[in-house]
């Protein structure tokens, strides 16, 4: 029997994957490449999908499951860090940029309604596209990784309120206010609802769900309860996915919240994938083509209008300019979300279906477009920093009057970045009387650290002028600790210019940024990778009784040849292959004495542990008494805990004289 929408699905994935094979090979998002691969399968382009209307209800899927893993992401613990930017600098960016969006589509004749739903469509950027990119580029914990961040969770809260408001307008545009207050006074109740379910009974459906340790029980209920807070907002008059959305908060709020989320992604990336390849099948390629002009224009208009309303924002919480143009670059294109509006606005009439067009296919060249702003962002930066600006712009703010010059200063280390590691090197310092000088972009560190007494500054540290206000010149080691690899060469680049005498340590997470900082003269690059297999292989030696001054000098020869071996996989690199010194099939283990252990108040002569079990017993733990070697005469008392060595076979077999191993396996 045939299945039309099997046949759909089928030839849908299978022209998915070979668009967005392509568009991987030329960096393009994997997001442009549905909406490609659905312009391809649909009546506007080869016309192999009938059966849109089917495709439709899988994409309702789609947008209700991304909505549900919104509302279990949304942790206000999480946002606190970044609280300021993502109220301040997300509800900025949002308004602007809408405000800006509805002003010129008023001027252009479009009705207000209507300007508004532009404006609110083009304030959007795309989540999934630029946190790809950042993760990708390791610029996630940078600071304009870090605002970019907390104005797209903002702009994704904000969709939420923004749909509710698409479909109260619904087909003109007005409503009535009897309709107004009888939806206002529907959604509240059902808020109130959700809010005392949230509280009582959907904690003890997923703890019973759980409990019983079936999955298939666990995904069904945590299905209805999705559909069912859906199906009770939908029925109060309000949206599926407002409904989807709370339905996510009341779950993230349960201990089963991270289980849920891992066993939801999956099947969210598959149906959102028909949102977009159903968003494709709705271009036009003929429109497009007409208006390709305008299209190229009014994309390059909203990238620059986009990028200057989230700079802008950036600049007035005091972040430095450089941030604030990284900023508003990444933030440039118009988002996934738009997508869903500019459907609702579609379905509701509130859009004729020309503008319609001409809003998609300009939100699909600014989407094309990110990958390669982001990529041009920081040279864009360092060109306009190389204008006559304002020193307010240019060098950043300095330390407030009082503070000590670090110039008084000699010897001093400078720490570029107070992330984890600038902590911690500047907590050493500390301990070990070594003056420092701390430079960082984030406002809000440097008013905490300041309180706390850090030497501190705030400022830019590719810029020449943050440098030697921070004494690069007095300083002896210079240790740049961002996760910014552009602004990490630049930092590198100008310090060995002003200083040929600083040691200069910089830390990278890419194998490809260590020749090229060498190049621009660090003295030593320490990469996040090698030295984490660093860490990881010493552990390994010591578990084959590799002597620890060994080990000690082979990670001193490995780093002292640039992680050669590491590098170039060459067996001769260094002398690891000297490493015979381990001990087949031994290993270590500890056990506890149990209450009703057979071997609790004997002597350890009377166990004689070598003899009888072939072990050696290394060590007996007492409380927080270790005695190393221990005499025959010592007897095991309830909760002594023993180390002992021996073959892997032969600890197996020790199970049977101690109760409640307190390390069954090896350690």
């Amino acid at each position: 029997m045939e299945i039309p929408l099997l046949n759909d699905v089928v030839i849908i994935f299978g022209l998915a994957i070979i668009v967005i094979f392509a568009c991987h090979q030329l960096r393009i998002p994997t997001v442009v490449g549905f909406l490609l691969a659905g312009f391809l399968a649909g009546p506007h382009g080869l016309g192999l999908v009938e059966n849109t209307h089917e495709v439709e209800l899988l994409s309702e899927i789609g947008v209700v499951l991304l909505l549900f893993t919104i509302g279990i992401e949304f942790s206000f613990t999480s946002l606190s860090e970044i609280r300021t930017v993502f109220l301040v600098g997300g509800l900025l960016q949002v308004l602007l940029t809408a405000l800006a969006g509805t002003l010129f589509a008023v001027g252009a004749g479009r009705p207000l309604s209507q300007s508004v739903f532009i404006g609110f469509v083009l304030a959007l950027s795309s989540t999934a596209i630029v946190l790809k990119i950042l993760q990708e580029r390791a610029q996630v914990e940078s600071p304009h990784g870090r605002t970019a961040l907390g104005i797209l969770i903002f702009q994704d809260i904000a969709v939420v309120p923004i749909m509710l408001w698409v479909g109260l307008w619904g087909n003109v545009g007005k409503v009535l206010p009897l309709s107004l207050e009888s939806a206002v006074t529907k959604g509240v109740a059902v808020v109130l609802g959700l809010i005392l379910a949230a509280r009582w009974v959907v904690p003890q459906i997923l703890y019973q769900a759980a409990r019983l340790r079936d999955r298939e029980l666990f995904l069904a209920s945590v299905v209805l309860i999705v559909l069912g807070v859906a199906w009770l907002t939908s029925t109060a008059g309000l949206s599926l996915a407002l409904g989807a959305f709370l339905a996510g908060l009341i779950i993230s709020r349960s201990d089963y919240s991270h289980r849920v989320l891992g066993d939801f992604l999956p099947f969210r990336d598959v149906f959102i994938s028909f949102f977009f390849v159903s968003i494709g099948m709705l271009l036009d390629l003929d429109f497009v083509a007409k208006h390709l002009g305008w299209i190229l224009l009014m994309a390059a208009g909203v990238i620059a209008a986009k990028s200057l309303f989230a700079g802008l924002p950036t600049l007035l919480l005091g972040f430095p300019l450089r941030t604030a143009i990284l900023v508003g670059l990444s933030l440039g294109q118009i988002g996934e979300f738009s997508f869903l509006l500019l459907k609702r606005g579609l379905e509701f009439n509130v859009l004729p279906d020309d503008l319609y067009q001409l809003l998609l296919g300009m939100s699909v060249v600014t989407m094309i477009a990110t990958p390669f702003l982001i990529a041009a962002a920081p040279a864009i930066a360092e060109w306009v920093l190389g204008f006559p600006l304002p020193r307010r712009l240019r060098a950043d703010s300095f330390p407030a009057s009082g503070a000590q010059r670090p110039a008084d200063l000699q010897d001093h280390v400078l720490i570029v970045g107070f992330g984890l590691n600038g902590r911690n090197l500047a907590r050493a310092a500390f301990a070990a009387n070594i003056p420092y000088v701390i430079i960082d972009l984030n406002p809000q560190t440097i008013r905490r650290e300041k309180k706390l007494g850090q030497p501190i500054l705030y400022g830019d540290a590719t810029q020449r002028a943050i440098l030697e206000h921070a004494g690069i010149v007095q300083s002896r080691v210079l240790v740049v600790a961002i996760s910014d690899p552009a602004a990490t060469r630049r930092i590198v680049e100008i310090a060995r210019r002003l200083s040929p005498k600083v040691t200069i340590i910089a830390r990278t997470r890419f194998l490809s940024e260590m020749q090229p900082l060498y190049d621009l003269g660090a003295d030593e690059v320490v990469p996040e990778e090698f030295e984490t297999s660093v860490e990881i292989f010493t552990r390994v030696l010591a578990k084959y009784f590799v002597p620890r001054d060994r080990i000690q000098t082979l990670t001193e020869e490995l780093r002292a040849q640039g992680y050669k071996m590491l590098r170039d996989l060459s067996r001769e690199a260094t002398s690891f292959a000297d490493l015979d010194l381990h001990i087949p099939e031994h290993e270590i283990a500890t056990f506890q004495v149990g209450e009703t252990s057979p071997v609790r108040g004997k002597s350890l002569a009377e166990m004689d542990l070598r003899r009888q079990y072939s072990v050696t017993l290394l060590a007996v733990r007492r409380g927080s008494e270790i005695t190393p070697n221990p005499g025959g005469d010592v007897r095991l008392h309830t909760g002594d805990i023993l180390v002992l060595l021996g073959a892997r076979a032969k600890l197996a077999t020790m199970g049977s004289l101690f109760e409640n191993p307190a390390n069954p396996c090896p350690r």
